[in-house]
């Protein structure tokens, strides 16, 4: 082939705490309530003598107005005209690369087979998309602020978006409140039964930045995240707000376990059926390095905590002392139809990567953490993985994994762990958990590179995307280009590399290595897609010297044929713009995200989104996106 050129009541609970009743022990010396680790503030005064006792102030103030406030504003332009009767859905589409099926998670594109929604700038755009030949917005709603992300469901879409606004605030020893400006972010929920206008009927505000969301069934779960500020002589308490509804102050908790810094973060859960009603949620004070981990049934906060030496006091057996200070507290919360109860907390020594360091399997929570201790007696650097049961308590245990290296990506597949350190060389690590009690290496692979991400291919396959890398003149490790491996691991003692691509030359990135949501696969079309940023190496021919070179930069997508016989196949590349001396993800001509329905490959940047033919190649078509910027032609050749 050629190259391509291309209802209910309001869900009762919070993320973290929420007041759950009957799970709450008294305090013998205080009375205060307790959920595990999780203590109760009494009042506004307590949690302001807490933080300036551990030194939690982060020292700022919110900035006050005397002008008009700068309050979102939900803008529609009048809908656009609309074909009728429409086509129908294409019978095959993909979704949201998530880390747990059944368990949606936020993204700046949905998709449901027919139409892209999609965050461009400020606006909401809902594109026509099947069939691509007749692809077209259909219409554009402002947002305002800045949005962030989006859930779908049915005829529901909930957008968050934070903007800075002003609010009035009372100040002691005063009558009149002050004007001052605080970063918020709104959850939107629009009815868009009529794609061509959608409605807004529902705004949940919440004060802080937006963090991160979950949506299972009809039930969202966010959070939000702000740092503790005084408001002349007192803290800004975080707010919850629905509609024209007065302002909720949720409990405030904090773990009983000192930290080094202090965060707030505010959690609701609201379910996308219900317009009406105030929402439930909860605040609580965690450290800043914080993981959120949902399963179909549980929600997990991870935080790294750098305190005293580490020593479970919740672990079924005592384990020996590891001397480590570095080390992840974990709290575990049920979650059903949006009602969420405090169940637990654990500790394991180390921190986590990011969610994928997290897994749940039966009853059990998975956790691989990388320890680093580093000081002027010694510096230590491993690896661990734990398994705790559903009081969080440990009951499995292998640690001490690759010395000197810290893990680059981990996967839990069934009852396997797949782990990728790095140092020098890639290891990855085949970890036997099918006995939770007695975890163990049951191979590894050594090979030049390391993967940043991996991806499950059936039941005997991985991909891992991440960087080669080659010995320096120095005796050192140089990262070079992008690099795909296809690994075999049906013979869990002697996992393979089936193949690899290495893609460019040095600097050479894709956001799949950050963010997993820009990785797409689909198993039965056997399709890989990866956006790239390319530097490529180019001939300097206007040089008297041999060998002289230059480099250039090339965005766009790579996309693969991959089966477990051929390995990796390169079918071509998409680009929205041949040549773009920008090299950043945030480029308007960056390829960020990829989709397909049914033949046709949708591929998405900030500017446009590009409809390819899968069969041939052959472009199709382009919808440019109300990107608030200059909408260049594309004069170069598709084919």
């Amino acid at each position: 082939m050629g190259n391509w050129k291309p209802a209910a009541a309001v869900a009762l609970g919070c993320l973290v705490v929420a007041a759950i009743i009957g799970t709450a022990l008294a305090s013998e010396n205080t009375g205060e309530e307790t959920w595990g680790d999780l203590r109760k503030f009494g009042s506004k005064e307590e949690i302001e003598a807490f933080l300036k006792e551990q030194g939690g102030w982060t020292g700022g103030y919110p900035r006050t107005t005397g002008g008009a406030g700068s309050e979102v504003v939900d803008y529609a332009p009048a809908p656009m005209a609309t074909s009728a009767p429409t086509a129908a859905p294409a019978g095959d589409y993909s979704t949201t690369n998530v880390q747990v099926q059944g368990v949606d998670e936020a993204d700046f594109l949905k998709n449901d087979g027919k139409y892209i929604y999609i965050v461009s700038g400020g606006t909401l755009a809902i594109v026509e998309a099947f069939p691509a030949k007749d692809a077209k917005i259909v219409s554009e709603t402002w947002i305002g602020g800045s949005p962030k992300a989006l859930f779908l469901k049915g005829d529901r879409l909930v957008v968050f978006a934070t903007a800075v606004e002003e609010e009035m605030t009372p100040v002691r020893g005063s009558v009149t409140p002050v004007p001052i400006s605080r970063t918020v972010t709104h959850a939107y929920i629009y009815d868009i039964s009529d794609r061509g206008n959608p409605e807004r009927i529902r705004d949940v505000t919440f004060t802080g930045d937006y963090y991160d969301a979950r949506m299972i069934g009809d039930y969202v779960y966010a959070l939000t995240r702000e740092s503790p500020v005084w408001i002349y002589d007192g803290i800004a308490l975080p707010e919850v707000r629905s509609g024209e509804g007065e302002a909720i102050l949720p409990d405030v908790y904090r773990p009983q376990s000192p930290l080094q810094n202090y965060v707030f973060y505010t959690a609701g859960a609201f379910s996308v059926r219900n317009d009406t009603g105030a929402p439930d949620a909860e605040t609580f004070l965690l450290g800043y390095d914080t993981t959120l981990f949902v399963s179909q049934k549980n929600l997990y906060i991870g935080y790294r905590n750098q305190g005293s030496v580490y020593s479970s006091p919740i672990a079924e057996t005592p384990p020996e002392e590891t001397g480590t200070r570095d080390r992840t507290i974990i709290h575990r919360f049920a979650i059903e139809r949006g009602e969420i109860d405090y169940r637990a907390m654990g500790e394991v020594p180390g921190h986590l990567l990011n969610q994928f360091s997290l897994d749940e399997y039966g009853e059990n929570l998975r956790v691989a953490t990388t320890v680093e201790d580093w000081g002027w007696e010694r510096s230590v650097q491993y690896n661990n993985v734990y398994v705790l049961n559903p009081s969080m308590a440990i009951i499995g245990r292998l640690e001490q994994i690759a010395q000197d290296e810290r893990i680059y990506a981990a996967r839990f597949v069934g009852d396997r762990l797949y782990l990728v350190t790095f140092k020098r060389i890639d290891p990855l690590f085949v970890i036997d958990l099918s006995d939770p009690r007695h975890p163990g290496i049951l191979g590894e692979l050594k090979i030049p590179g390391y993967s940043d991400y991996l991806h499950p291919y059936g039941a005997d396959h991985l991909i891992g995307v991440g960087k080669e890398t080659s010995e320096n003149t120095w005796g050192g490790v140089s990262t070079t280009g992008l690099k795909i491996a296809l690994f075999n691991v049906s013979d869990v003692n002697n996992p393979a590399l089936v193949d690899s691509v290495v893609i460019g030359e040095a600097g050479t990135d894709s956001m799949a290595l950050r963010d997993h949501k820009a990785f797409l696969f689909m198993e039965d079309k056997k399709l890989l897609v990866i956006p790239v940023s390319e530097v490529k190496r180019v001939e300097n021919s206007g040089s008297r010297y041999p060998g002289s070179y230059t480099t250039t930069t090339w965005q766009g997508a790579y996309v693969y044929s991959v089966t477990p016989e051929e390995g990796l196949t390169l079918r071509g590349t998409v680009t929205h713009r041949e040549h773009d001396n920008s090299y950043a993800w945030n480029s308007r001509d960056a390829v960020q995200r990829s989709l397909f329905m049914d033949s046709t490959l949708y591929t998405v940047s900030a500017r446009s989104i590009v409809m390819t033919d899968l069969a041939g190649g052959d472009r199709i078509g382009e919808v440019l996106l109300p990107y608030r910027g200059e909408a260049l032609p594309t004069p170069y050749p598709i084919w």
